[in-house]
């Protein structure tokens, strides 16, 4: 393998294991506890702005370093065979999807929390967690078919 192979590689998957490690503790550790200590949806709402505040372009950044190193992986890969760039398409439709969500999370959802009643908190609180959800399975989908076109290349 190339360095400069190896250096994409490393940093595909060092950025992909932390925005998928960290989309784990917040589903799992995080918003769980910030449930229990604030039971009431306006005091819980303070606790999640303080945690996502100013978080917005760190994540744009590492969305930007996943798909950079992900074309230029692509770019750099060679002959491959169907099944390894299906593996990809797959895994780059993964990608939009949850590059999709976040941009809605962060340019609509937030702009809602943010100007919304105390009655409105609650169920914005859950849909706000299945976006989560659905953000965390397409990054672990992704990663599963990255690692199978990884076998599959080998």
């Amino acid at each position: 393998m190339r360095w400069a192979t190896f250096l994409l590689v490393l940093a595909h998957l060092g950025v992909g294991g932390v925005w998928l490690g960290a989309m784990a503790y917040s589903l799992t550790v995080a918003q769980p506890a910030i449930t229990r200590l604030f039971p009431r949806p306006e005091a819980a709402e303070e606790a999640y702005r303080e945690l996502a505040a100013r978080n917005r372009w760190r994540v744009v950044g590492l969305l930007a370093v996943l798909a950079g190193s992900g074309v230029a992986l692509a770019a750099l890969a060679g002959p491959r065979p169907l099944a390894w760039w299906l593996l990809i398409a797959a895994k780059t439709g993964l990608f939009v999807a949850a590059a999709g969500l976040f941009w809605w999370v962060s340019w609509r959802g937030w702009p809602r929390r943010l100007f919304a009643l105390p009655e409105e908190l609650a169920p914005l609180q859950r849909r706000f967690r299945h976006v989560a959800v659905a953000l965390a399975a397409c990054g672990g989908a992704a990663f599963v078919l990255g690692v199978a076109a990884a076998s599959l290349a080998s």
